[in-house]
């Protein structure tokens, strides 16, 4: 299979969710690890995709850049992209609740309830990845503050994922904001390797060349992995 036939799908950034046009709830993902990703894919020949939440990163040239801005519409883009391409990456923080209710007019402050009522927004990976198919990759994050093998092996099995790459937040190695990182990857059958630390656009190679080495897999032996 030749790199220029490879698609790539790359989610990046946080989401932000609004009570009323001005106030809104969101988390300190800079989306750096999905650009880096989307440029090392680039750079490996393959066709990339980035849907990004809000972020201040210029975008990627030669890349498609997909913005959005809530969790909903990252489910529309990422739904909309999926099944043509051949490996998703879904670096993005989308919040897992918001507000029930948005305002179209600003609440005053007065009227500010302190007590808001929340619903879950849809888990995009675990919904899209219910259709993925034998020829298919996914690598999911996930970002943690304590046990990251329990939880990051929970999510391999839960999202049909084929790995997971994880890491502390709020430690040493790295994590949200930062120009460097500490990646421990997971596969099926007991794989664990650990990246960095190092730059994310270092770690972004590696996980691009694991990815690689997988597809080609799969492509000469006709199978999924």
């Amino acid at each position: 299979m030749k790199a220029s036939s490879i698609r790539c799908l790359v989610s990046a950034g946080p989401t932000r969710e609004f009570f009323d046009p001005v106030r809104y709830v969101t988390n300190p993902s800079s989306g750096k690890m999905g650009y880096a990703l989307a440029e090392a894919a680039r750079d490996q020949g393959w066709r990339v995709d980035l849907v990004s939440g809000p972020v201040s990163l210029p975008p990627p040239p030669g890349i498609s850049l997909h913005p959005v801005v809530t969790g909903e519409e990252m489910y529309q883009a990422i739904d909309r992209l999926f099944d043509s391409c051949d490996i998703l990456i879904m670096t993005a923080a989308i919040l897992d609740y918001r507000p029930r209710q948005r305002s179209d007019r600003k609440i005053k402050k007065d009227q500010l309830s302190m007590i808001i009522d929340m619903e879950p927004v849809i888990d995009v990976l675990a919904t899209v990845a219910q259709r993925k198919q034998p020829h298919q990759l996914i690598l999911g994050f996930a970002a943690e503050t304590d046990n990251l093998e329990t939880y990051a092996l929970k999510k391999l099995q839960n999202k049909n994922a084929d790995l997971i790459a994880a890491n502390l937040i709020g430690s040493s190695e790295g994590g949200f904001e930062k120009e460097d990182n500490t990646i421990h990857l997971y596969g099926h059958g007991g794989f664990h390797r650990k990246l960095g630390p190092a730059l994310k656009s270092i770690l972004a190679r590696a996980l691009i060349s694991e990815l690689d080495q997988r597809l080609h897999g799969i492509h000469s032996s006709g199978a999924g992995i």
